[in-house]
């Protein structure tokens, strides 16, 4: 079903801008439609492509040293690239190429940039478009990312180039997948884009298998026979899996003997492209999002060189990843088998068929490490999450500690919620053990009662689909802990019982999954046995110091009536490791109840009401940042609060909230005396 219905095709993309700026084939800028004859010089031609890309304001020392290779005047070359750029792109009344002391950039925001046009719709989400943009989209594809530019002596240039068109050639492969399951199969469009996409991406199992697909459809299984023959010849020669295509040619052949009608397409097939292990495994529920981490490039590393800082972290963050439990993570020895043998990161993750990809850079630059990370959606090319880490060169060691701290709890999260967004949007009856998990996730972060009833059971779903499932009977526990911290349920005992039991079940199933031991830390606070609860979470941090949760929920704990100092590094800990949780808000209201320990009231104030800007924050949080406020003496703002308080819900009082927590007896005697100041008590 298509989402959006469009209708323009590649010429009506640019249709009113003056300038257009072509980047893919052969570099183009042509002006109200006449092409520009530009000047011979490959590094001018670089110079506008790396500008009109870059996301910021670049130095000119950074624009020297990534295209000149020490020339006696490197700073007058740049001005006399940029005097030959200021002619091509600025007009009289508009100036585009833009220098302010020493830093330039491009603004091309009225100008038509191909590759821009293309990341735009990419993040957009390729799902929500219509065949007709994506015949676009497609069509801009006339050529490789700058064809024929090449850059001597200058390799930072070089590997920016390179990744910028292995990244291109994923987005047009993506494409092309996405423009393949809305066509007839077998019409001569389809198995002309499968034809460009077997180009792009030669060893993508997924194309290889719609090829399959189509031959049999038109009943050319000769055809199937020389194709599969000489792909498995390929396969085998690379050290790859040929099984799965195999399986695939007799399935083809199964499904075509039982369609024959005109109406059977490849979007129907698309859903049965998995290898044999990942088929199976979805039929029976039990399956994770797959990801594989590749080699990320050492930018500052003589040419082929290998084993360095690079190496390190890439291996690092594959380690930590597999202690998460969370996502299938493609060993170190696959992936750096397939860098080794030229193939880029997103040909890699089509290869594996995994459903992520993490890749990325770094480079020394003036006693600074730099490190650049992108988590991408492998087959929709999207970049999911991106971000880059600046260090002191002097302290190495730290560095690669907190930054592999900081990219694995962003990849947790972002994929998490990747996995939720996409949970949502399927029917309830069609989700396996995974997505009905996520759907129960999406709820459960609502904080409400409704939502919360409705994660219980898809998380009960994903459990009938697949009982060794321990992060289901986590959430199962996290909802049955909801309903009696919040006084949602009808008996507390019994709410109380039942996350212990869930959170028991959790662990047996998978003892060194830090979800578990997560819910059973939460489980025993809530029967009141706080030191048993403090072992089960440093449990948690013990099997993966990357889990945010874990972090947070001692600090939980330890604000209430535990070390104060501990809480509040415990917050910000978690709070590092994943700075848009959808636990945020307890994040900050527990360095709020620990600064109020403290008696910093002034701060504790100030962090409580972060906690309540915060999405779906829940009626404990507000208590939190009213009697928090009225300890500072700000006693109008907390009982504006208070009124906000009452309208969602409104019998509230410090007596359900005094029982929600288990506080020391002097933290009590505090929120006890603000409550009375601001009608709570």
């Amino acid at each position: 079903m298509e989402i959006t219905v469009e209708s323009d095709r590649y010429a009506d993309l640019t249709s009113g801008v003056q300038i257009h700026v072509g980047l893919l084939g052969r570099m183009s800028i042509s002006r109200a439609g006449r092409p520009l004859t530009l000047p011979a010089s490959r590094k001018l031609r670089a110079l506008i492509a790396y500008l009109a890309l870059a996301p910021h304001a670049l130095t000119r020392e950074r624009l020297c040293e990534l295209l000149w290779d020490i020339p006696n005047d490197p700073r007058g070359e740049l001005r006399w690239c940029l005097s030959k750029a200021r002619c091509l792109l600025d007009e009289p009344a508009r100036s585009r190429v833009r220098t302010d002391k020493d830093t330039v950039r491009l603004d091309l925001t009225d100008c038509y940039v191909d590759v821009t046009d293309i990341n735009r719709w990419m993040q957009q989400g390729l799902p929500t478009l219509g065949t007709e943009r994506l015949r676009a989209l497609s069509g801009i594809f006339g050529g490789d990312f700058l064809e024929g530019l090449q850059i001597e002596r200058s390799p930072d240039f070089q590997s920016w180039l390179n990744a910028q068109r292995r990244r291109l050639r994923a987005c047009h492969a993506a494409i092309l997948e996405h423009l393949v399951a809305r066509l007839a199969t077998g019409s001569q469009e389809s198995f002309s884009c499968l034809d460009k996409w077997l180009q792009l991406v030669p060893f993508d199992l997924r194309v290889h298998e719609l090829v399959l697909q189509a031959l049999t459809h038109r009943g050319r299984l000769r055809e199937g026979e020389e194709h599969l023959a000489a792909t498995v010849r390929a396969f085998e020669l690379e050290g790859l899996d040929s099984v799965p295509l195999r399986k695939a040619w007799r399935d083809a052949k199964t499904r075509a003997a039982g369609h024959s009608g005109p109406e059977h397409t490849l979007l129907c097939a698309a859903g049965a492209t998995l290898p044999a292990s990942e088929s199976d495994a979805s039929s029976s529920g039990a399956r994770r999002a797959s990801i594989v981490i590749m080699p990320f490039l050492d930018r500052s590393a003589p040419s082929g060189a290998r084993g360095g800082i690079a190496d390190a972290l890439a291996f690092d963050i594959i380690t930590r990843l597999a202690k998460l439990r969370s996502l299938f993570v493609i060993a170190q020895g696959t992936a750096f088998a397939l860098d080794q043998r030229n193939i880029g990161p997103e040909e890699a993750a089509r290869t594996l068929n995994v459903d992520y990809l993490v890749s990325g850079s770094l480079r020394r630059q003036a006693k600074r490490l730099i490190v650049n990370v992108e988590l991408v959606e492998s087959r929709t090319a999207r970049i999911v999450w991106a971000d880059f880490f600046d260090y002191s060169l002097d302290d190495t060691f730290l560095a690669l500690n907190e930054m592999g701290d900081r990219i694995v709890a962003s990849i947790d999260t972002e994929v998490e919620m990747a996995e939720r967004n996409r949970a949502i949007l399927k029917p309830p009856s069609s989700l396996d053990a995974w997505g009905a998990h996520h759907r129960g996730l999406w709820h459960m972060y609502r904080f409400n009662r409704g939502d919360n009833e409705l994660a219980m059971q898809f998380f009960k779903t994903a459990l009938r689909l697949d009982p060794t499932f321990s992060r289901a009977y986590a959430g199962l526990s996290f909802t049955h802990w909801q309903n009696a911290f919040q006084g949602w349920g009808e008996e507390h005992q019994r709410e109380i019982d039942l996350a212990f039991e869930t959170a028991g079940q959790s662990v047996f199933v998978d003892d060194r999954d830090p979800a578990a031991h997560w819910a059973m830390g939460r489980a025993l606070w809530l029967r009141g046995e706080r030191d048993q609860s403090l072992t089960e979470l440093q449990r948690t941090i013990d099997l993966s110091p990357n889990f945010a949760l874990g972090h947070y929920t001692l600090g939980f704990v330890n604000c209430q009536s535990g070390d104060a100092k501990a809480a509040i590094d415990s917050s910000d800990h978690s709070r590092r490791l994943s700075p848009f949780d959808p636990l945020l808000f307890g994040m900050l209201a527990v360095r709020a109840i620990a600064l109020v320990r403290l008696g910093r009231f002034d701060e504790a104030a100030d962090w409580s009401l972060m906690a309540v800007a915060r999405p779906h924050a829940h009626a404990h949080i507000l208590a939190i940042a009213a009697q928090c406020l009225a300890l500072a003496g700000r006693v109008e703002e907390a009982r504006n609060l208070v009124s906000t308080l009452h309208k969602l819900q409104p019998s509230y009082s410090i007596d359900g909230f005094v029982a929600a927590f288990r506080l020391s007896a002097d933290t009590e005697a505090l929120f006890r005396k603000a409550a009375e100041r601001i009608g709570i008590a």
